[in-house]
């Protein structure tokens, strides 16, 4: 058995989200329903994966809204080739920038925007690169 775990991204509207990540690098795998509008569509950059999932999962599944709420539900870091290209062409995408970025004592450079829910997603670039 592969050993594997990734986040559940719970969105308001599954395909704007997935489309979101998509810009970063992210590719999709598959979703669900396979015809119309999605419910979940799971993704992948490399060895990292994630899925994103109508906002009403946690309904559907417990019984209760849990994770789901008016703030942030989680933060993503995500590792970019040219953090300054990056956010041009989400800021030309509408994406609003939180903050500008900063150069850490470690080397890289790190922004962050957020995602089509107004979750905090990081984008960095530097030694890893």
């Amino acid at each position: 058995m592969q050993e594997r775990a990734f986040p559940l991204i719970y969105a308001e509207h599954v395909p704007v989200t997935a489309g979101f990540y998509e810009r970063l690098g992210f590719t999709r795998l598959r979703q669900n329903p396979p015809e119309g509008e999605p419910t979940y569509i799971a993704l992948a950059r490399g060895t990292a994966e994630l899925a994103v999932v109508c906002a009403d999962w946690p309904v559907t599944r417990y019984g209760s809204p849990a994770g789901t709420g008016t703030g942030p539900r989680f933060e993503m870091f995500v590792l970019v080739d040219d953090l300054d290209t990056t956010l041009k062409e989400l800021a030309d995408g509408g994406v609003p920038l939180l903050r500008a970025p900063v150069e850490m004592p470690w080397g890289e450079r790190i922004a962050y925007v957020t995602d089509p829910d107004g979750n905090p997603v990081a984008l960095a670039a530097g030694p890893h690169s």
